[in-house]
C-alpha cells in the first residue's frame, strides 16, 4: 500500500513539474512576444513567472529535499572559520611571488631548450 501511495505522489509531483515547466516556457515565450512593451514590464513578467514555477516546484518531493539542503548547506557555511584580511593578504602575496618565481624558471629552461633546438638544427644545416 505504501508503493501505491508513492507512485501517486512521484506522479503528482512529475505533474507539478511539468506544470512548472509550462510557467517557465510561457514566460520566455510572453518576453518575446510583447516585444513592443517596456523593458520593466517584460522583467517584471517573466520574474514572476519564474516566482510561480519555483513555488510550484518547491512543494515537490524534490524541491523539499533541495531546500532542506539549502539550508544545512547555509549553516555549515557559518560553521567555517574565514581568514583574517591579514591572512589574506599575506597568502595572496605568496602566491604572486612563486608565480612570478615559477615564470622565470619557465622562461629559464624555454631558453636553455630553445638554444639546444638550435643547435641541433645549426649541426645539421
Amino acid at each position: 500500500m505504501a508503493t501505491n501511495s508513492e507512485a501517486q505522489g512521484s506522479a503528482f509531483d512529475t505533474i507539478k513539474l511539468l506544470l512548472a515547466l509550462v510557467f517557465l516556457i510561457a514566460g520566455i515565450v510572453g518576453f518575446y512576444y510583447f516585444a513592443e512593451q517596456p523593458l520593466l514590464y517584460k522583467v517584471l513578467g517573466i520574474l514572476a513567472a519564474v516566482g510561480i514555477a519555483v513555488g510550484i516546484s518547491a512543494t515537490t518531493v524534490k524541491g523539499k529535499g533541495l531546500i532542506s539542503f539549502l539550508g544545512l548547506a547555509r549553516s555549515e557555511v557559518r560553521k567555517m572559520v574565514w581568514p583574517t584580511r591579514a591572512e589574506t593578504m599575506q597568502t595572496t602575496l605568496m602566491v604572486f611571488i612563486m608565480v612570478v618565481i615559477l615564470a622565470i624558471f619557465l622562461w629559464f629552461v624555454d631558453m636553455l631548450l630553445g638554444a639546444g633546438v638550435k643547435a641541433l638544427l645549426s649541426v645539421g644545416g
